[in-house]
């Protein structure tokens, strides 16, 4: 058997599979520089054939075997090598007919290790026991020579020495038997000494005591068969009598028996069918989680979904709020500009009444002034008369009398000039109005139907207003409520959204479910345990152990009833698994008021029951009870001991640090669980729900008040609208109405008329001012005349009438003052209303822009609800795509459900029905209970009966009733008893027994000295017959590899000797050194030798042992280091002439030894890899030629060479 092919793949320095082939069948060398991996390539065939030991293959572990110990992406190493074994002589034990014998090893990361052997998975023993039938055993390699054995060997002592010897000859497996042998021999003699000391000391004693007592027991013996015979008579026959009775009861309850087992059997299978769908149940839904977890797309588009509706509600409510700005802010704009109007018509009646003020101010102010001037004149009068003189500075004539009649005649004149100008006017206004008037009429016809109109509309404005003031509704008040209702929504939406965030934080109380049915009241869902908790902030210490209290129960959903709660799992499409707690069904546990006390007696202060730590709504009472009534809660662990281990208390209790106390006796916790602070997380969510009930509860107040006044708001709008509308249009009439060529000539001929008037009365004026000058002029040449008449006379009545005339002035002066006050004061009206008609525009500006802003607002915030709302829909259709791919999987489990909750149902009747049938076997069990406890009583105090009772009765037995008197059989069984009782108490009953061990004891105890004697002869014989035949092997042995020696050293050295001889005084199994004869003189000692030609005797020492019983296959690593050239070509010749049939695998640095070689394999280190090139140095003819001829030397050298240089070919193993 001999290699034709190595392949390595991540073996140390060959990353990649490497494929070394073409061995030659008998001398192959391996060179290369340092470091290149020709020795690896040694290691690697070490390692196939299961070398344990990693220190010589240069290795610390398995690990190291592989490329750069797997840190390169190699992650294993593998090598196999494929023999020749077309040699049938030279074959494996069992692998004769096999031409190629295939063997791989493989080692992973992580020290995984297989063998395979012809492509089958194998053992390392299996692989050892293989090459260890052909003299390849790897952990005892004579074949294989590493560096460093040439020096072991030279610093060998005589015993090593001849422990190679022994090796070489195969009797180290003698003297290690020997050994044993001889163990095993000291073993036997104590043995043997320990039998005959058993027997003489502890076994014939005991032997002739138990014969004594065996006589006395076989006399007790006849006399207890005689009482069992009597006694198993009468016994026999009770027991005959019992089992009638018992017997007719067992028709009935072998019926009801088989009729539990049908029913056991089909609660079973029930309860396997149940387990079947349950497991189906769990598939379906980790299929269905799967498809849901597919990429998280379900939840992604169910939580994008949810983003979008909260951020649409965000937008719908901005959009509300900016909706009712927009309202708002147009009121503003129409009340702006009412507000202009009104001010505007306040004006224009101020202007209206101003006027008239100063009309009558005017026409008041020039009668005192015509009075003060009247009274002037009469004082000036007054004075001339009486002085002569004037107070004026103009000239005397024009005083008194003649003043005052020459001022009367002009005064007469002006009136004269006056009337005649105004007649003219008269005239001309005349012919205006003559001239114009047919056209104004024609006019007045055509624009009558527009004044009409415009005189309804004023009417219905008028009406309009008179309905919208006794609305009793105005824009304030509504302003006002929408402004609340707003504000409102507007907290409400940022409340709802703290609300979401919060939940986001709180994903295990995340509870949601679609209505099962329409018009679900969802009221009649309370919520999760957790959410329906109010816990005051003086109890947040408490939360820890409320929540390990609660323990599951925490995520327990509430429901008004069981209907509400199978509604909700069968069709509520529930996101998880939860548990229903139903209040009209749960039985609540309520701690005693003894107990309670109790606990604060033994802990006071220090222990509060559950349930009195958290706050709940009445309406879920039942279900907190249930969850937290059962528990107390305490400060420490000192206080939780006492109160949990009381007897009169007796019930769990948890620490403030979450540590758990039971009265069975066990504790648990020392770690907060991971919903620790639940609680207090949940109490911040319940204040935003609060705060948001409150503003949904004003809400709701603003809303009913708005919709109350629904009605009123309505109408109010209605008429206001109406009114806007009615004066808009009489507007437009009155603009229609002044702009028009009609309404101009009508306007026309109108002022024509209003002059004419007015020069009328001109006219009347001018003509009542002529009348009272001439009376003047009359008056005064009357008074002339009769003050010249009656001076004195005169005087007086002019003194009296100045008088009469300063008390009429003073009467005026205080009208005059008073009415220039009150035109003052409507003036700086007027300057007033100018003013807030201009403050009134401003903010009808203002307004405008403000509402014109909200508009522009308004658009933005409808286009980004537009586009979300598009978005909502396109995630929502999204989210129903994915959610139909659900679908079938929410049909199956339904299904499955169902059949599940059917088949339960079918569990519990057919328990019923096993109940009462258990029930029933009780009663006819009880019927047969005295007789078979009769029964139960004979068969135990009397075993045989279960073994006998069929001949019970017989005829022919000894149990045949017919011949027998049973009284006095019992009456003999009476006496025979008492005998037997004086016998029993002299006798040993064990004796038998006894007796009968002693003596199996004491044969075996001789029979195993006999055994032991013999196995020491026969030991004694083998150890005798392997001395003398492993002397003559070692003889043998010694002779021939001692002659070889020679030769070998003569070989390699010519001219020169060596041999192995026993040390000077002793024998040849004491030890064997090497003596040396260089020439003539034989050397004292090999340190005498140079370092050269100690390395050549130990390596001929070497080959002759292997020469002695050669192995198929040799491998050599550097045994000529320490050699010279030309020792190291004889060494290449003698592997060529010795060792025929060998194959040899020499690793050499040096060309003496690789030229001799037939197949050279060369190793590069490229590129971080190893590559080996082979080249065939001699052909296989000329090894044979070699072979046969024997011939060696510097001939055969040369011959060699010039053969190498002829055929010699390369041939690169590229690794592949």
């Amino acid at each position: 058997m001999r290699i034709e092919e190595l392949i390595l793949d991540g073996f140390k320095s060959y990353p990649v599979r490497t494929t070394i082939s073409g061995f030659d069948e008998s001398f192959n060398a391996i060179t290369g520089l340092n470091g290149s991996g020709k020795s690896n390539i040694l290691d690697a065939i070490c390692f196939v054939l299961g070398i344990t030991n990693m220190q010589s293959v240069r290795a610390n572990n398995l690990m190291d075997l592989i490329y750069k110990r797997g840190q390169a992406g190699v992650t294993k190493a593998s090598v196999t090598i494929v023999f020749n074994n077309q040699d049938r002589s030279k074959s494996p034990v069992g692998f004769e007919n096999t031409p190629q014998i295939t063997v791989t090893r493989q080692i992973a990361v992580g020290n995984v290790s297989k063998y395979l052997l012809n492509g089958h998975k194998s053992t390392l023993q299996t692989i050892q026991n293989l090459f260890q039938s052909v003299q390849l055993n790897i952990n005892n390699p004579n074949f294989l020579i590493m560096q460093g054995k040439i020096t072991k060997v030279l610093n060998m002592k005589p015993a090593e020495i001849l422990g190679m010897v022994e090796e070489a000859a195969g009797t180290r497996m003698f003297e290690e038997r020997k050994d044993k042998a001889v163990k095993t021999m000291t073993k036997k003699d104590k043995k043997v000494e320990e039998i005959e000391n058993l027997l003489r000391e502890e076994i014939d004693p005991k032997l002739e005591k138990l014969r004594a007592e065996k006589r006395s027991y076989l006399e007790y013996q006849k006399a207890t068969s005689e009482l069992e015979r009597l006694t198993r008579l009468v016994k026999a026959y009770e027991w005959k009598l019992v089992c009638e009775k018992v017997e007719k009861a067992a028709v009935t309850l072998q019926q009801k028996k088989e009729d539990i087992k049908g029913a056991k059997d089909d609660i079973e299978r029930g309860g396997k069918e149940c387990k079947d769908m349950e497991k189906e149940l769990a598939e379906i839904e980790a299929r269905r989680a799967k498809e849901m977890a597919k990429g998280g797309k379900v939840q992604a588009l169910t939580d994008a979904v949810n983003n979008l509706e909260r951020e649409l509600v965000k937008v719908k409510t901005q959009l509300e709020i900016k909706e009712s700005t927009v309202a708002d802010d147009s009121k503003r704009v129409e009340s702006a500009k009412r507000g202009v109007k009104d001010v505007e018509d306040s004006l224009a009646q101020k202007r209206q009444s101003s006027a008239a003020e100063a009309s009558a101010y005017a026409e008041l102010k020039q009668a005192y002034d015509a009075g003060a001037a009247d009274l002037a004149r009469t004082e000036e009068l007054l004075q001339t008369l009486l002085t002569g003189l004037s107070s004026s500075n103009e000239d005397e004539g024009a005083g008194g009398y003649m003043g005052a009649l020459a001022e009367a005649k002009a005064r007469l004149a002006a009136a004269g000039t006056e009337a005649e100008q105004a007649k003219v006017k008269i005239g001309l206004a005349e012919r205006e109005i003559k001239d114009k008037e047919p056209r104004a009429k024609k006019a007045e016809k055509e624009g009558e139907g527009l004044l009409k109109e415009l005189a309804t509309k004023r009417a219905d404005s008028e009406k309009l207003r008179t309905r919208v003031d006794a609305a009793g509704w105005d824009e304030d008040k509504e302003r006002t409520l929408l402004e609340r209702q707003a504000e409102h929504s507007q907290k409400i939406a940022q409340l709802s959204e703290k609300r979401d965030t919060l939940k986001s934080r709180l994903a295990a109380i995340d509870f949601t479910y679609s209505d099962p049915y329409p018009n679900f009241d969802r009221s009649q869902v309370k919520g999760l345990v957790a959410t329906l908790v109010d816990l005051e902030e003086a109890n947040y210490s408490s939360s820890t152990a409320l929540e390990i209290c609660a323990g599951g129960k925490m995520y327990n959903v509430v429901v008004e009833d069981e209907k509400v709660g199978s509604a909700l799992l069968d069709k509520g499409r529930l996101r998880k698994r939860v548990t229903i707690i139903p209040l009209n069904k749960i039985n609540a546990f309520r701690m005693s008021a003894e107990k309670i006390a109790a606990a604060q007696r033994v802990a006071p202060g220090k222990v509060n029951l559950a349930l009195d730590l958290v706050g709940y709504d009445e309406d879920v009472s039942a279900a907190m009870a249930y969850v937290f009534g059962d528990v107390f809660i305490c400060k420490d662990k000192e206080a939780a001991q006492a109160v949990t281990f009381d007897k009169s208390i007796g019930v769990r209790s948890v620490t403030l640090d979450g540590d758990v106390y039971d009265p069975s006796g066990t504790l648990s916790g020392g770690a907060a669980p991971s919903s620790s602070g639940l609680l207090v997380k949940v109490q911040a969510l319940r204040a935003v729900e609060r705060e948001m009930t409150q503003h949904k509860k004003k809400l709701e107040e603003v809303s009913r008040e708005l919709s109350s006044a629904k009605k009123v708001i309505d109408q109010w709008r209605k008429d206001r609208r109406e009114l806007d509308l009615c004066l808009h249009q009489v507007k437009l009439l009155e603009e229609q109405v002044s702009g028009s060529n009609a309404t101009k000539i009508i306007a026309e001929v109108e002022a024509a008329r209003k002059s004419l008037a007015e020069f009328k009365a001109v006219v009347d004026s001018a003509k009542e001012k002529q009348k009272a000058a001439s009376a003047d002029v009359k008056r005064l040449e009357k008074e002339m005349d009769d003050f010249k008449n009656n001076k004195d006379s005169k005087l007086k009545e002019i003194k009296a009438d100045i008088a009469s005339k300063k008390k009429e002035l003073g009467k005026k002066t205080t009208q005059v003052k008073t009415r220039q006050k009150e035109v003052q004061t409507a003036e700086l009206e007027i300057q007033q209303l100018d003013a807030d008609i201009d403050a009134a525009r401003v903010e009808v500006d203002e307004a405008i822009a403000a509402h014109n802003k909200s508009k522009a607002e308004h658009k933005a915030l409808a286009e980004t609800l537009k586009s979300q709302q598009a978005d909502h829909k396109a995630a929502e259709s999204k989210l129903k795509a994915e959610r139909a791919v659900l679908v079938r999987f929410d049909d199956e489990l339904h299904d499955l459900e169902r059949d599940l909750k059917a088949k339960r149902q079918e569990i519990v009747d057919a328990e019923l029905a096993l109940k009462k049938l258990d029930h029933d076997l009780g009663v006819v069990a009880k019927e047969r209970t005295g007789s078979e406890s009769a029964k139960e009583n004979l068969e135990k105090q009397f075993p045989w009966i279960l073994e006998e009772y069929q001949f019970f009765g017989k005829p022919g037995t000894p149990y045949d009733f017919a011949g027998v008197n049973l009284g006095q059989a019992r009456e003999q069984c009476r006496e025979l008893e008492a005998q037997h009782k004086g016998m029993g108490r002299k006798i040993n009953t064990k004796v038998m027994n006894m007796i009968d061990n002693v003596e199996k004891k004491e044969q075996a105890l001789h029979k195993m000295m006999s055994t032991v004697l013999k196995d020491k002869a026969k030991i004694e014989t083998t150890i005798v017959e392997l001395d003398r035949y492993k002397r003559d092997a070692l003889l043998k042995t010694w002779e021939k590899v001692n002659g070889d020696f020679g030769l070998i050293f003569a070989e390699l050295l010519p001219g020169n000797f060596a041999k192995l001889q026993p040390p000077e005084g002793q024998d040849l199994t004491d030890g064997l050194e090497v003596k040396v004869r260089l020439g003539e003189v034989w050397k004292a000692s090999l340190t005498e030798l140079s370092g050269g030609q100690r390395s050549l005797i130990a390596l001929s020492l070497i080959m002759s042992l292997l020469q002695f019983k050669p192995a198929p296959m040799y491998i050599l690593d550097e045994i000529d280091a320490a050699l010279d050239l030309q020792h190291t070509q004889h060494i290449g010749q003698l592997f060529r002439t010795r060792f025929k049939g060998s194959q040899f695998i020499v690793v050499s640095l040096k060309e003496g030894l690789f030229t001799n070689a037939n197949v050279l394999f060369r190793a590069r280190f490229r590129d971080g890899t190893s590559v080996v090139e082979r080249t065939a140095t001699r052909s296989a003819t000329a090894w044979n030629e070699d072979k046969e001829n024997g011939n060696g030397g510097a001939a055969e050298q040369a011959g060699g060479k010039k053969r190498a240089g002829a055929a010699a070919s390369r041939a690169p193993l590229a690794a592949r």
